[in-house]
């Protein structure tokens, strides 16, 4: 009988090694600990991302980011190039690009949030990177390579997250690619896995919770999760956002509206400002359960 002297189910020892030596993690060594706009990662702190899916207007995003920063947020989340399942454009489902740009760019500066937005294009790096303080990768592009390498050569701090269909090992792999081309500070995102249930017909992912301390053990970099997208189903996105802070997430995403049901894009998913509200109090006393916080007084 061959002895399995493997590490993990998919990541060996010659993984570690070779494979994705600067994004791993061996044995007690300490997780990484660093700050972007002055929020520290990996450490007690869970930053806490929010704002809608897509910058629909100037208006609507200057008041997201009040309602964000009110309830206690770290950053301003808000999509100016927006990726779609389907290429079809209607006065619903719409992209601001640079516009939407400028728009996060005002609400930064009317309340001080620091900006997270994706990045789907190596042309308009950036121009993104011009504005945002965390250049978030998309679920589709986990593995389009190009754009990492470029991402990563920005020198900003980059979010990449996990593919629906990507094992660990893949994930690391891509995060892989940016830390070889110089990426200091990378944050790691859970956000949905395609299975043949998930308990709704409209939801399209599951959130893998068992992927967050997987992923701890095997790499150093902070590892958060976006339950919003992983759900697609408002009423589930606080459950699974206090068992993500169970789990150690390190931070959390969540998709947030001033008018959920009439989001431009995705209504299912998004939770009011004063469900956001309530959600950071009780996120808060699950934080401190287990040893960490939120920075949102009880």
């Amino acid at each position: 009988m061959i002895e399995n002297k493997a590490p993990g189910k998919d990541i060996s020892d010659e993984d570690l090694a070779s494979k994705f030596p600067l994004a791993a993690r061996r044995g007690d060594e300490p997780r990484r600990q660093f700050e972007i706009a002055g929020v520290p990662f990996g450490g007690d702190l869970i930053p806490v991302m929010a704002g809608p899916n897509t910058v629909e207007n100037r208006e609507m995003i200057l008041r997201t980011a009040e309602a964000v920063k009110k309830a206690g947020g770290h950053f301003l989340r808000g999509g100016a190039f927006k990726p779609l399942s389907f290429p079809y454009r209607s006065d619903k489902y719409f992209e601001l690009r640079e516009e939407g740009l400028r728009y996060l760019q005002d609400a930064r500066d009317a309340t001080g949030l620091p900006i997270i937005t994706e990045v789907m294009d190596q042309n308009y790096v950036g121009a993104v990177a011009e504005v945002a303080d965390i250049l978030q990768i998309g679920t589709r592009n986990m593995q389009n390579y190009a754009l990492l390498i470029d991402c990563a050569r920005s020198g900003k701090p980059c979010m990449l997250k996990r593919h629906y269909g990507a094992s660990l090992r893949d994930w690391l792999g891509a995060a892989e690619y940016m830390l070889l081309e110089g990426c200091t500070k990378l944050i790691l995102c859970e956000r949905g896995m395609a299975v043949p249930h998930t308990h709704r017909a409209s939801s399209r992912f599951l959130l893998d919770l068992q992927v967050v301390p997987a992923a701890q053990e095997f790499c150093s970099y902070p590892v958060g999760t976006d339950p919003s997208h992983a759900t697609f189903w408002a009423p589930w996105v606080k459950p699974m956002t206090l068992a993500s802070i169970g789990a150690g997430a390190d931070f959390i995403m969540l998709e947030v509206h001033p008018d959920p049901r009439n989001a431009a894009v995705d209504p299912l998913q998004p939770i009011s400002f004063d469900a956001y509200d309530q959600l950071m109090l009780s996120m808060e006393a699950v934080a401190r359960a287990v040893g960490r916080t939120v920075g949102r007084s009880l």
